[in-house]
Parts: C-alpha cells; structure tokens; sequence
C-alpha cells in the first residue's frame, strides 16, 4: 500500500516538474522578437524552395543529398580512406556550397534589391479582383491576337505560368516584362521578327518574356503530322503545370496543352473560357476546364 502511495506520488511530482517546464519556456519565449524569428526563418526558406524548384539548384541539391547517403554508408562500413576523403569535402561545404550556387545567390540579391517592401509576401496584400481584372484583360487581348493570327496563318506558341515557376525557360528567352496588348502579341509572332520562333511566357499577368526555347515531348504515342511547336507545348506541359496555347503555322488550328495532353482546332470563346479557368484561383471553374480538356480530342 506504502508503495503505491509513494509510486503516486513520484509521478505527481514528475507531472508538476513537466507542467513547471513548460510554464517556464512560456515565460520565456518573447512574443515579439521570437515571433518575428519564425516568420523571418519561414520566409526565407519559403523563398528558397521557390527559387529552387523553378532552376537547376534542385539536381545540385540532390547531388548533395546523394553525396551525404554516401558518406553516411561509407562511415557505417568503416572504409577510412573513402571517409577522409569525403569528410575533408565536408569540412569546406559552405565554400563549396558557394561558389556551386553563386550566379543562384547573386540573382537572388539582384531580385531582392529590385523588389520594394510592398513586393514581399509577407507584406503585400494583393487585390484578388485587381488581378483577376488584369488576368481577365490579358485572355481578352492574348485570345483576339490568335483569332487574328489563326486567320493569317501566323505561327505562335505562348506559354501561362501558374504555379510552378519558369525561371530557367525564361532565362533561354530576352525578358519583355511588358503589359500585354492585341499589338504586343501580334508583333512579336510576325514573320519577320526576331522573336517570333520562340515561345512567349505569360507571367503575372504581363507578357514577361519572348523568344524562349522549351523542352521537347519524349513521347513517340503522340501523332506524326505534329510539328515542333506542338512537340515543345506538349513537353512544357509534361515538366510543369502551365497552359500553353498554340497556333498553327500550316492550318491556323489553335491548341492548347495542359498536363500533357493536347486539345487540338478549339475556337476563340472555348480558349478564353479555358484560360481563365486555369488562370483564375477558382477551384469549380478549375475543374471544369480540367473536364473540358479530358473531353476533347486530346493526344498525349
């Protein structure tokens, strides 16, 4: 009986001590300036997970990682000399890691030092309508161009941005950062312009870059009478989430390419209604253009 009394009493006191700790690290923490620590943390590593996944930064990261395994598999089995080697490379990995992400880390500092305060994420406090209404009047400009273009038989290949970012097709192409205009799109996929055989990338809402090169499909099931600029929209649609919209050069038919499928000969009202689907936050009008694009004659 003693012991279960003393036994009770050891964890009341082992439960006194874990509230105790805990009211303790509460007093602690200082609201303001650790609160602003967590979100400045969070921030940066938000930024860079961006970064990251738009450019080449990722296979270096990974390269990294599989080094790491291989040190950890080599210390595990106790092979000295391939230990040594690889601690020493481990030693100096902050400069490694600089110079191997040093034109990364310099166009992050140009980016930041181009950017107001406003700019931030953590700062900003964007007008969803402001930039539906910009998004909507980009569609409305971008899909009388190609009515036009479809006309005359101009080739074009455009590419919409979404949430996975092209930095590294962007930095193939020269950087416009233009607002967009029936004009702007027509001049660009001229005949005679110097821009008009690459794509054109859409980005928050301005027509940001021209003359970008994009991957071609790996797939052979696609069909034989489709030509680059098919191939490279079906490819960028493969490697990203982005809606990209094509003209043909030899029979005018307008297509777009989403997931790696590719509706083809749509018309000027169905291409608006699937842009803004896709690139207005709606989750229903989302969804329903995802149906529409299933539904088509679609070829992967």
């Amino acid at each position: 009986m003693n012991g279960n009394f003393v036994e009770s009493g050891v964890k009341m006191t082992e439960l006194v001590a874990f509230f105790r700790t805990i009211g303790e690290a509460l007093l602690s923490f200082n609201f303001t300036s650790d609160l602003l620590d967590v979100i400045f943390v969070t921030f940066i590593i938000y930024e860079a997970i961006k970064f990251i996944r738009g450019s080449r930064s990722l296979h270096l990261i990974k390269g990294l990682a599989f080094l790491g395994l291989l040190y950890l598999l080599v210390k595990l089995t106790g092979m000295e000399a391939s230990e040594f080697l690889l601690s020493s490379l481990f030693q100096n990995a902050l400069l490694i890691l600089v110079v191997l992400f040093s034109p990364e880390i310099r166009n992050i500092l140009e980016r930041f030092g181009r950017r107001s305060i406003t700019d931030f994420s953590f700062f900003s406090f964007k007008n969803d309508s402001a930039y539906q209404e910009a998004v909507t009047d980009l569609v409305n400009d971008f899909c009388k161009a190609a009515g036009e273009m479809s006309e005359t038989k101009t080739g074009a290949l455009v590419v919409f941005e979404r949430e996975a970012p092209l930095n590294e097709v962007i930095k193939s192409g020269t950087v416009l950062d233009a607002r967009s205009s029936t004009e702007l799109f027509n001049g660009i996929f001229f005949k005679n312009s110097a821009l008009h055989d690459g794509a054109v990338v859409v980005k928050d809402a301005k027509i940001y870059a021209a003359g970008c090169i994009l991957p071609l499909t790996q797939n052979n099931a696609i069909s034989s009478d489709l030509g680059t600029r098919h191939r490279a929209a079906i490819g960028m649609s493969e490697q990203s989430d982005a809606v990209v919209v094509i003209v043909s050069e030899e029979t005018g038919y307008i297509s777009v390419a989403i997931n790696g499928k590719l509706q083809r000969d749509i018309k000027t009202s169905n291409l608006r209604e699937i842009l803004l689907s896709n690139l207005i936050s709606d989750n229903d009008k989302k969804e329903k253009s995802r149906k529409k694009i299933r539904g088509g004659n679609s070829e992967k």
